[in-house]
């Protein structure tokens, strides 16, 4: 049974879709039930570089003198690191590899699980201390399936007073890039794949399984 078949968002709210060869390298090796535990994470890892570089296109930056075994020279380095929220537990692969990426970002954690049997997000675990951030502010995310735990999370996020959000994950479907852009229709999504539907129970299809089990070998 299918719960969502139309392949395409409504115009002009298309994600953006990272388009590399790696990309999709990587992709594929994710999508394969015979890839080990320890290969999902690497490949996950890896993949969540490429789309966090995307999504960090246009971050802002600033000059920097430094001195080289030869010289001066004038660099350029992140004027605000980015701040890395990933949504337990999927998205900590997602993290790792962000704050790998850029050793100054900040990381918070969001815990929302979806019901089974309703689908809907409960949130059990929210730690967002501090003064919220002057910079941008990524929620991770694996799977952008029905969309009601990116939601959730940035509903949490806009609440903590964060305000260049952008949603960045892996595999997403119609259905949840339409409910993300209902309810926050000024935060980027960037994805690696747009899939064409949702089975029954609210997972992508083709998809790559439940990410959180993959990675962490439960599955």
């Amino acid at each position: 049974m299918s719960v969502e078949t139309d392949a395409s968002p409504d115009r002009g709210l298309a994600p953006q879709l990272l388009k590399h060869a790696l990309a999709e390298h990587h992709l594929g090796a994710l999508r394969d039930r015979e890839t080990s535990t320890e290969a999902f994470r690497r490949h996950l890892r890896e993949l969540s570089r490429l789309v966090l570089a995307e999504a960090l296109r246009d971050l802002a930056l600033e000059e920097r003198e430094v001195r080289t075994p030869l010289g001066a020279a004038t660099t350029i380095r992140c004027a605000t690191p980015p701040l890395l929220v990933p949504v337990l537990r999927a998205a900590l692969g997602m993290a790792e590899a962000g704050a790998e990426m850029i050793p100054g970002a900040q990381v918070r954690h969001l815990g929302i699980r979806r019901d089974e049997r309703t689908l809907e997000p409960v949130s059990y675990y929210c730690r967002l201390e501090g003064a919220p951030p002057r910079g941008t502010c990524l929620l991770l995310d694996p799977m952008l399936a029905t969309g009601g735990s990116a939601v959730a999370a940035l509903d949490a996020l806009r609440a903590w007073g964060a305000v260049d959000l952008r949603f960045v994950g892996l595999i997403g479907a119609p259905a949840g890039v339409r409910a993300l852009r209902a309810a926050h229709p000024a935060v980027p999504i960037h994805l690696a794949a747009l899939d064409p539907t949702l089975d029954d129970r609210g997972y992508i299809v083709p998809g790559l399984g439940d990410a959180g089990d993959r990675y962490f070998g439960t599955q």
